[in-house]
Formats: structure tokens, sequence, C-alpha cells
């Protein structure tokens, strides 16, 4: 019997595929749909909505106070001039006006 050093070509392509596998899920792992890079966008995403959330939430409560303060039950006289003179935009003729 004489045997070749060479290894047998199925070793060969087992590994072969084994590798490219190997390399696939790898890179499937970091830059696929759901990899790493994926989730760290996701998760920057997910800041900056936190973010405009939070601003919103801001807003909304001021909105929600002003609207108390002119509400039926709460009349807040300086809120409802104030908000009188800038829609109508009238003055008294003692005041003076600073304009923005």
């Amino acid at each position: 019997m004489n045997r070749s050093a060479r290894p047998a070509m199925g070793s060969v392509i087992y590994f072969t595929v084994l590798i490219l596998l190997g390399l696939y899920f790898t890179f499937a792992a970091v830059q696929g749909e759901y990899g790493v890079f994926r989730r760290a966008e996701i998760d920057a995403q997910a800041r900056e909505l936190q973010s405009d959330l939070d601003a919103l939430n801001v807003e909304v409560a001021h909105m929600q106070n002003l609207t108390r303060r002119l509400s039926d039950t709460y009349l807040d006289l300086d809120l409802l001039d104030e908000r009188a003179r800038d829609v109508l935009g009238m003055v008294r003729s003692d005041e003076i006006v600073i304009t923005r």
C-alpha cells in the first residue's frame, strides 16, 4: 500500500465549507440586519427619540398649564390680558412697547 502525503479531498472541502460558514455567520453577526452595528444605530436612534419625547412632554405640560390658567374654573387675568393684547395687537396709551 502506497499512501500519499496529501490530505483527502473530502476533508479539504469539509473544512473549507466550515470556514466559509463561520465567516458568513461572523459577518452577519456584525453587519447584518440584526447585527452589532445595527443595534448601535437603533440605540442611538432610541436616545434621540427619547430626548424628542422629553422635549414634547415639557411643551405639553406648558400648554396644559396655560390652558388651565385660561379655563372657566381658574382664570388668570394677567394671562388673559397678555393673550388678548398679543392676539389683538392693542396697548394702553400709558404703556411703552418694546418689540423683539
